[in-house]
């Protein structure tokens, strides 16, 4: 399904990063090669109409059939262990699809409270305006995921680990609760990728990617994902067919490429990110830290068992407020200051006036994003380099 040879299902996650997908052309080619074409010709007419009727396969127009944009799908699906991957514009086009496609005015989603920015504000107002109600918990409590379903809930959706507070969800539980009420359960996979964990193997039904962040890794384009069973996909897939929020065939060559190096890329990512936790829980300036991989953090246990290791991105709050957030990130050289997270390079943000600067202040307050709060995304600069750009900053708040 995945690529040229039979028995590729047994490869490691490592070899199917760099193998799979791939059909090659009858030019032989070695690299994946990029299609920037918007249509395809046929022999015939009657080819024509057989592809157009779906009687035979092959690509009719690059809004929905392009073969560079199926070597990067066939190749996620398959490190996600998914039956099928149908990619996007973006990450939200991932989440406004899988939405569009698999519920209707009068259906419920429960989601946990701790979600990106711009979630929350598709959730409320735009799948709103269609008549579908989203009902927030608190990501970790399982009690109060099952206590916010109704008959009406067909789909919940938590990011696990969160941003930026790095707090997890019980995924096999919670899938095991999504079972029992008939709902579908998506999670948002972008912040650890299946380099490090697997939504699917534990029970989820959809993982949704933001490819921009990790799946790239370098910060070049715009893209996302939806990874799962061929009945929920085959739905989504007509969305995008639909209503176009496709993926191009260069963002997906650039995707394709970013997956050869994830696993590696992921482990240097996380050695670092830890190191650099460790370092900060230690500093006077500083009054919490926020990373599973913390052997104090309330759920440590649960983050060695259902990932592999624990992410790149952290949070931490200064003392001193806004104030203080700010004059750290203001003194740092080397790290970028962005919104942005997944790229080599590493980057550094004051949630509550930027990712997550559009939520009402109570919804700020319910999510734990706080004035004090730094979030980092720690990149594969030498962590030396990192350590010294952080301390610039806190040295002179402690």
């Amino acid at each position: 399904m995945y690529d040229e040879t039979p028995d590729d299902t047994q490869w490691a996650l490592e070899t199917l990063a760099i193998r799979a997908g791939h059909q090659r052309t009858h030019e032989q080619e070695h690299g994946e090669p990029i299609f920037p074409t918007s249509s395809f010709v046929y022999g015939s007419a009657a080819e024509a109409a057989r592809k157009f009727g779906g009687e035979e396969p092959g690509n009719i127009y690059s809004r929905f059939t392009n073969p560079t944009v199926h070597t990067f799908e066939r190749r996620l699906a398959a490190l996600e262990g998914g039956e099928r991957c149908v990619a996007t514009s973006s990450g939200m086009a991932a989440i406004l699809s899988t939405v569009l496609a698999l519920l209707k005015s009068g259906d419920e989603i429960v989601a946990s409270r701790s979600l990106f920015g711009s979630t929350i504000s598709l959730f409320d107002k735009y799948f709103g305006k269609l008549g579908i109600t989203t009902r927030y918990v608190e990501l970790a409590d399982l009690a109060a995921w099952e206590s916010a379903i109704t008959p009406q809930t067909r789909l919940l959706f938590a990011e696990t680990p969160s941003n930026p507070l790095s707090e997890l969800v019980d995924i096999a539980a919670l899938a095991e609760i999504a079972q029992r009420h008939g709902a579908l359960l998506a999670i948002d996979n972008c912040f650890l990728t299946p380099a490090l964990q697997t939504p699917l193997a534990l029970g989820a039904d959809l993982v949704i990617h933001s490819a921009t962040k990790y799946l790239d890794g370098q910060g070049r384009a715009v893209g996302g994902a939806v990874v799962g069973r061929h009945k929920e996909l085959e739905e989504v897939f007509g969305v995008v067919r639909t209503c176009g929020p496709c993926l191009s065939p260069f963002n997906a060559w650039i995707f394709t490429k970013g997956l050869e190096t994830l696993s590696l890329r992921m482990r240097a990512h996380c050695a670092s990110a830890l190191a650099l936790a460790e370092w900060l829980q230690a500093h006077p300036a500083v009054a919490k830290v926020h990373y599973s991989g913390l052997v104090d953090h309330p759920q440590h246990a649960l983050a060695k068992r259902q990932q592999g290791a624990f992410g790149a991105v952290l949070g931490f709050e200064v003392k001193g407020g806004r104030e203080a957030a700010w004059s750290v990130i203001d003194a740092t050289r080397l790290l970028s200051i962005t919104g942005n997270l997944g790229d080599v390079k590493s980057t550094i943000t004051h949630p509550a006036t930027t990712t997550h600067g559009r939520l009402s202040e109570p919804q700020k307050e319910a999510a734990g994003i706080r004035e004090g709060l730094v979030r980092i995304a720690v990149g594969l600069e030498a962590f030396d380099d990192i350590r010294a750009d952080l301390a610039r900053g806190l040295d002179r708040l402690g």
